[in-house]
């Protein structure tokens, strides 16, 4: 009976601890579930932003899980630094390791801000130095290559309208998208952009991208008719639903394999281009970083970099003193 009585209360003293740490690793969750909203309506972050976050936090407390750390007290700085080294054996690149480090030390901040912990053990993290990578950019006769779309259906005048606007104007890909009927001022040829953190700026637009605009207004309803729900996006895809940032990269690289164009450039890539192009013209750093909606100069300061590296690359080729 003893034995009995001891083994019962082994399986509900085992049965009790289950559900505890069941109890906790739900506990981690629903945590992280609080920062994410929390840095959506009290930081207003970005939805890409939050998507990183939201990826990121997921395989930070699954290994926290799997290290058995359910309570955020238990955890410590050699945890975080064996998460990190995890991700290097998983061969992530060195800005992906510094994107996962700040996500960490946000979510540390609000388990501190939240009175979960008493102490922020990430202060002694040590960041990732990243390696100085230049922005890529599309040179003059490729980028009037892909910008020569044979406007063929409905698509093609949406596809001219999306590269004429993203390369014209200096757009990101997100703000791209964002776009409504109602963003566009043809009449000051102007378009009102939320850029990152919700912050709003006037952009203008050139006359071929308020050309491209026009043709494309004009036949976009017929893009509507394939959805019995209308919506106020400016740009369609084929459901007649707004594009999407993964359409849009599908679109742009599609583009650059029908003309057979052999370079490594992204979406993104029209946007440095947009920047490259004005510095080249004698533009000014203030006036490109208030078209571009960059909140820091430092940040638009990288395209110097990249003319100057552009003008070494010409001195070493042409200087006949460098020849051997």
């Amino acid at each position: 009976m003893k034995d009995n009585k001891k083994n019962y209360q082994k399986k509900k003293y085992q049965t009790t601890l289950k559900e505890n740490k069941l109890l906790s690793s739900t506990q981690l969750d629903d945590i992280k579930e609080d920062f994410l909203n929390y840095i959506y309506l009290e930081k207003k972050l970005s939805r890409n932003t939050i998507i990183n976050y939201n990826f990121d936090l997921k395989s930070y407390i699954e290994y926290l899980k799997s290290i058995n750390r359910l309570n955020p007290n238990t955890i410590v700085l050699k945890d975080i630094n064996e998460y990190l080294k995890q991700l290097k054996k998983d061969k992530l690149n060195s800005k992906s390791i510094a994107r996962h480090i700040t996500t960490i030390r946000e979510f540390h901040k609000y388990l501190i801000r939240s009175h979960l912990v008493k102490e922020d053990i990430t202060l002694n993290l040590e960041n990732i130095k990243l390696s100085k990578t230049l922005p890529v950019t599309i040179n003059e006769q490729d980028m009037e290559n892909i910008l020569d779309i044979d406007l063929k259906n409905a698509f093609k005048y949406r596809d001219k309208a999306m590269l004429e606007l993203m390369y014209g104007s200096g757009l990101r890909v997100s703000e791209l998208i964002n776009l409504t009927i109602y963003s566009i001022d043809l009449d000051n040829d102007c378009i009102l952009i939320e850029g990152k953190g919700k912050k709003e700026r006037i952009v203008p637009i050139s006359s071929y991208a308020k050309e491209s605009l026009i043709n494309y207004l004009e036949i976009r309803p017929t893009l509507l008719k394939r959805k019995k729900s209308l919506t106020d996006k400016l740009f369609l895809n084929n459901h007649g639903e707004g594009i999407t940032r993964h359409g849009f990269n599908y679109i742009f690289q599609n583009i650059l394999k029908e003309k057979n164009l052999d370079i490594k450039a992204t979406p993104h890539s029209l946007r440095h281009t947009f920047a490259t192009t004005l510095l080249n013209n004698g533009a000014d750093l203030r006036s490109i970083q208030e078209l571009l909606g960059h909140s820091d100069i430092v940040t638009t300061r990288i395209y110097t970099h990249l003319e100057n590296q552009k003008i070494k690359e010409e001195y070493i080729k042409y200087n006949t003193r460098n020849e051997e």
